[in-house]
């Protein structure tokens, strides 16, 4: 089961001429330099020649001076504010999310040494289908075949015309605080026709959110019973898109692999900024107390005790869900 693509991953690099081949970056995420190769990255040997004169050594001496004064009038000109620019205007600071490298298991808020996590505080328009959708709309379940994981398999919903519209409240009760959630049918019916069959199953009870990403793509991703982001309930659910979808805070969406129609169990809770392609089925919001604690949960931090990844990882406090109510 894929995740929310992380913006800004680096491509893998072409090593020049004659370089040996290295090997994916997905397997040495820090590239090596490539060894030392006689006559490849050492200086080109030349014939020797013969002692410069007295007079070119003058020349050469003169160079050098005017090239020391040209450096060191340049450097004054990067230092001393003003010196070349008749104004300077400050940025504004962006809030780093590098997270503290001394992790802890502790469900409780812990101080950490990173930066403050800046989120936003102004919701993201729910997003609106330009055309209704048929009221009921068929929805189909069909085994998944694309080899995810299936630490536990659920009952899907029963195929067949479903609502389109409505809502349904829903509260997630978890070991970080309740979030609750409004789930739209005319936004993504066969979406949430599924959702509420998983909860009514108790499939997500005891089930940790396992990927917290704070900078950029601002979100925490639950779902996977077995907690690494593999995982699903053992059949997938249809693609409910639209060109209109927009991500942003108080936003509720479904994960996805890279081919269509491959949702499942997992969704992601957006709290704040969410540059996404409109791929990922949104099927509700996020209540205003449910957004609390995701800012709670996003404050504290990662927890790279697994080591550092793509800028996303397990959050240092813990979320489980205990429940899921409906209404």
């Amino acid at each position: 089961m894929s995740q929310p693509p992380q913006p800004g991953e680096p491509e893998g690099q072409v090593p020049g001429p004659g370089a040996p081949q290295g090997q994916p970056y997905q397997q040495q995420p820090y590239p090596q330099p490539y060894p030392q190769q006689q006559g490849w990255y050492g200086v080109p040997q030349q014939p020797p020649q013969p002692p410069p004169s007295n007079k070119t050594a003058l020349w050469v001496g003169l160079g050098v001076l005017g090239l020391v004064v040209v450096v060191v009038v340049a450097i004054t000109g990067f230092v001393a504010p003003g010196f070349f620019l008749s104004d300077s205007k400050s940025t504004g600071a962006v809030a780093s999310s590098a997270p503290s490298s001394a992790p802890t298991s502790s469900g409780q808020e812990t101080t950490t040494t990173q930066s403050p996590v800046r989120i936003p505080t102004d919701r993201a328009p729910v997003p609106k289908r330009s055309t209704p959708l048929a009221d009921p709309t068929e929805c189909a379940y069909p085994a998944d075949t694309g080899g995810g994981e299936v630490p536990k398999k659920a009952t899907p919903p029963t195929a067949g015309p479903t609502p389109a519209s409505g809502t349904a409240a829903v509260t997630l009760k978890t070991t970080a605080g309740d979030i609750g959630l409004t789930l739209d049918r005319a936004l993504a019916p066969c979406t949430v026709a599924n959702f509420l069959s998983l909860a009514h199953q108790g499939y997500y009870d005891g089930t940790p959110c396992h990927r917290l990403a704070t900078s950029g793509l601002q979100m925490l991703q639950c779902g996977d019973p077995a907690g690494t982001g593999m995982g699903g309930p053992g059949y997938t659910i249809p693609d409910e898109v639209f060109p209109e979808i927009k991500y942003g805070r108080g936003i509720l969406a479904m994960a996805k692999t890279q081919a269509p129609n491959s949702g499942g169990s997992q969704f992601f809770m957006v709290f704040g900024d969410a540059e996404l392609p409109p791929d990922y089925t949104v099927f509700g919001t996020i209540s205003d107390a449910g957004l609390q604690v995701l800012d709670k949960v996003a404050r504290g931090g990662l927890d790279e005790s697994q080591g550092a990844g793509d800028g996303s990882g397990p959050p240092r406090i813990p979320v489980k869900f205990q429940s899921v109510a409906i209404g």
